[in-house]
């Protein structure tokens, strides 16, 4: 399993790996219990870790520089327990981690959020970005203008036969016969007091 795999999953708590999509959904694996489902196109939507970006003073960056940042400094600012830490233990951890955060624009439970996923991240060994760094080096991509990127629905295909139809057995109809004119309602009559 590699970085690149992990998704995200609106209504689901959890990071997960993402195994095959299909028209109606996909298949995931739980990084945490190691369960596999299929989730809805109609419910859920998937968002690569990959694309998640991070408001910064500056640029924005993406997430796998933030973990980078949480592992580098994890020996002399160890991370916080988000279950247990209050809002102000929270926020000045990052600030003390990665200080170039947007306060404004980045709240607490992004941040809770965050540590959660660094957790589960860290226990099944994914802490690994030197693909990512390769890419966004090569891409010469510095960030995008979002905090996360709009999960985009799992699958996009609509059937399009019975508009067509329709479109057609309409045509046919015009063709053949002359459509009445419509008729104007007749004016109310104005009275005189």
């Amino acid at each position: 399993m590699q970085y690149k795999e992990i998704v995200s999953v609106t209504g689901l708590s959890g990071l997960y790996q993402l195994l095959t999509t299909k028209s109606d959904g996909a298949i995931v694996r739980n990084i945490g219990d190691k369960t596999t489902k299929f989730i809805s196109a109609r419910q859920h939507n998937v968002t690569p870790l990959e694309s998640i970006e991070v408001y910064t003073i500056a640029e924005n960056v993406r997430l796998h520089n933030v973990f980078q940042k949480m592992v580098e400094h994890e020996t002399s600012i160890p991370p916080v327990d988000p279950k247990t830490a209050t809002k102000e233990g929270i926020s000045g951890y990052f600030k003390s981690v990665f200080p170039e955060f947007d306060e404004e624009r980045v709240y607490v439970s992004d941040m809770k959020k965050m540590l959660k996923w660094f957790e589960l991240l860290k226990a099944n060994d994914l802490l690994h970005f030197e693909a990512q760094v390769a890419e966004d080096n090569a891409a010469g991509e510095e960030a995008a203008p979002v905090v996360e990127a709009p999960a985009a629905p799992v699958a996009e295909e609509k059937p399009a036969k019975k508009a067509a139809k329709k479109k057609a057995v309409a045509e046919d109809a015009a063709e053949g016969e002359e459509k009445p004119a419509k008729k104007a309602a007749p004016k109310k009559k104005k009275t005189e007091e």
